[in-house]
């Protein structure tokens, strides 16, 4: 397995990525069927081997953009050139292709002034995509170039997130460039069902790994607003079950988060093998690192481990 970490080119706030080489060492070496029902990004699956994968998701947008992606596994420039049309059209700036914000803003506005420049393209592209919510081109262009990367609509179904600071620059081309190799030489599957629906209608067996990344229940992050404790309690009496079928899996979540403590996971975990993480937990609404948040991996699968047990 892969030991450097790989970012998703979904570059989501809280993503896995730079965690993945320690739970790679937690997980089985060999993997028949890799699992994953909250997918988001899919910074976890691009660090896994597996010879198959089922990807899940209830939001339909982040499924959408990984299909629509991945169609281009095949022919990565016919999307890059698609990608640079777009980015000329809307006047935005383009790191990678040495498109850049001009020196005085830079100056006048030393924090922001890709924001400042791209402001009223990237307006314009939005609202060109709020009148078509099929163009996942336009979309996947808001994701990069919005406010930390966040896919985020309003009330009225309309795309609302504000311009980041951010461009298409080499490091959005080099996670995009392998998230496409990725693709083309593996057998991959989407889906966009709740969890449990999901987990229910594929087949699994003992050489099948689950790995969940759930919202998290006591973070404040945008992506964890509709999760609560039912939910919370749900998710662990589902995993109960599946273990009983002997289906290997592994979790990650927080126990502690700025002074609060996830109490029904707390208690859940203690029947399994619980690891340690050394990760600085980062939300959508405050990208400071969490000293007192303690992030750990949970699995039942009993393998040959170096890590650090806290059970």
């Amino acid at each position: 397995m892969k030991k450097a970490k790989i970012r998703s080119p979904f570059f989501y706030v809280g993503d896995k990525y730079k965690i993945m080489p320690q739970i790679i060492k937690l997980m089985p070496a060999d993997i028949d069927t890799y699992v994953e029902p909250f997918v988001g990004g899919g910074s976890s699956f691009l660090n896994v081997n597996a010879k198959k994968y089922l990807l899940n998701d209830i939001d339909s947008y982040v499924i959408k953009l990984h299909k629509f992606i991945s169609e281009f596994s095949h022919n990565p420039q016919e999307l890059f050139d698609m990608m640079y049309r777009e980015i000329e059209n809307y006047g935005l700036s383009c790191s990678y292709k040495g498109i850049l914000a001009p020196d005085e803003l830079k100056r006048l506005y030393v924090k922001t002034y890709y924001a400042r420049y791209n402001k009223e393209g990237y307006i314009k592209m939005r609202d060109d995509f709020n009148k078509n919510q099929n163009d996942y081109l336009k979309l996947y262009l808001l994701l990069i170039y919005g406010f930390n990367h966040m896919i985020r609509f309003n009330n009225s179904g309309k795309f609302n997130l504000p311009v980041g600071n951010v461009d298409l620059n080499k490091n959005v081309y080099n996670a995009l460039e392998f998230y496409l190799d990725f693709m083309s030489n593996r057998d991959i599957e989407f889906y966009n069902y709740d969890y449990k629906e999901f987990m229910n209608m594929i087949p699994l067996n003992e050489k099948s790994y689950v790995f969940l990344d759930p919202p998290y229940l006591i973070s404040m992050s945008e992506y964890n607003k509709l999760w609560n404790d039912e939910k919370e309690n749900e998710l662990y009496e589902f995993l109960d079950a599946i273990d009983e079928k002997g289906i290997k899996f592994g979790i990650t979540n927080l126990i502690f988060h700025k002074n609060r403590e996830n109490l029904i996971f707390h208690k859940w975990c203690k029947k399994y093998d619980i690891y340690d993480i050394n990760s600085n937990y980062i939300s959508y609404n405050d990208n400071s690192i969490k000293d007192n948040s303690k992030e750990v991996f949970v699995t039942n699968f009993k393998g040959d481990f170096n890590g650090q047990s806290i059970s």
